[in-house]
């Protein structure tokens, strides 16, 4: 058997400082690589979610006026909520069958619901959804409000052929984003 020098007997078994470095800037690297990656995609979610909730408050609403003959008589233009009480049982003045045409949440971030705000969008707690109802059956909204281009600005003079428009506005950074029910 050989015997060495007791100078190479002794191996080191852990990092070094600079291997360490190394290491951690390459995991920070790779972290800020997927930061904005990560928050695209819950920006995107958000998004989804909103356009679920604008469909199931416009739908809500038609099946409101299925069941009575009439649209509901909203006070107002936003989804506060004595408006969401006419599609819950709660509003037995507005809604005398206690019939719930929606289901509700409280509000939670990136996911809306209720609060005392009312039924909000999932981007705050202080946006609650809007509502344009046709009450006299022109079949006509006017001075709703469109996009030309995808985060692009929104203007407020275009007229749908439809009796009910809900939607709600999105400003990332310097971008708007209209999440609306008719398209």
């Amino acid at each position: 058997m050989k015997i060495l020098p007791r100078t190479q007997m002794k191996r080191a078994h852990g990092f070094t400082l600079v291997e360490l470095l190394v290491v951690i800037s390459i995991i920070a690297i790779l972290a800020s690589l997927a930061l904005p990656a990560m928050n695209n995609a819950i920006n995107s979610a958000k998004k989804t979610t909103a356009k679920n909730q604008v469909v199931q408050i416009a739908t809500a609403i038609a099946a409101y006026e299925t069941e009575y003959g009439r649209l509901p008589a909203f006070g107002g233009s936003n989804m506060v909520l004595t408006n969401i009480a006419m599609l819950t049982s709660t509003d037995t003045t507005n809604n005398p069958r206690g019939i719930n045409f929606i289901d509700l949440s409280s509000w939670t971030a990136g996911k809306g619901g209720t609060n005392a705000n009312g039924f909000c969008d999932p981007f705050s707690s202080n946006v609650a959804y809007y509502v344009a109802l046709d009450t006299n059956y022109a079949n006509t909204l006017s001075n709703m409000p469109g996009q030309t281009s995808l985060g692009g600005k929104i203007d407020s003079t275009n007229t749908l052929t439809k009796h009910i428009a809900v939607w709600t506005i999105w400003t990332n950074r310097t971008q708007t984003y209209l999440i609306n029910s008719w398209e």
